[in-house]
């Protein structure tokens, strides 16, 4: 599997992560959603920054950490320890403050030739594909969410 994730424009992550500042994502919710226990070592990630449409970046998947039912202690003491990795700025740290987190960590990250994405409208901030031409203007297909499912 492949994982297109949406980084944060505002707080500049995918600069983060191309000048070696970031060298993981989280995402997080109230349950387990995606990509919670769905990502896994070697698989490869893509990146692309919000509202650009352009998918730019790559990186191979060196670690993950999956949590659920966590108390608001445990949550503060995984983003504190990750901290370095994840350059979260206060307000992703709030943001991610969630019973349920999803720690990637990635190295080999690298600038590719940018791909025009085929925005859907059912479409969320991490997806998991076959392969990242399925989200491609002009070899793309229909998106659902069966790789998404638990």
């Amino acid at each position: 599997m492949v994982h297109l994730v949406y980084c944060d424009n505002v707080s500049k992550e995918l600069e983060k992560i191309l000048n070696g500042n970031k060298t993981m994502v989280i995402r997080g919710a109230s349950g387990r959603k995606i990509p919670h226990s769905r990502v896994f070592k070697d698989e490869v990630l893509y990146f692309m920054e919000k509202g650009t449409k352009k998918i730019s970046a790559k990186a191979i998947v060196t670690n993950v950490l999956n949590y659920i039912k966590l108390s608001d202690e445990e949550i503060a003491n995984i983003i504190e320890s990750n901290k370095e990795k994840l350059a979260l700025t206060d307000k992703q740290k709030e943001r991610w403050h969630k019973k349920c987190l999803c720690l990637v960590e990635f190295s080999n990250v690298e600038v590719i030739e940018p791909l025009d994405f085929d925005h859907q409208s059912n479409m969320d901030d991490w997806l998991i594909l076959d392969k990242i031409e399925d989200v491609v203007v002009g070899t793309s297909i229909k998106y659902n969410y069966d790789k998404a499912r638990f």
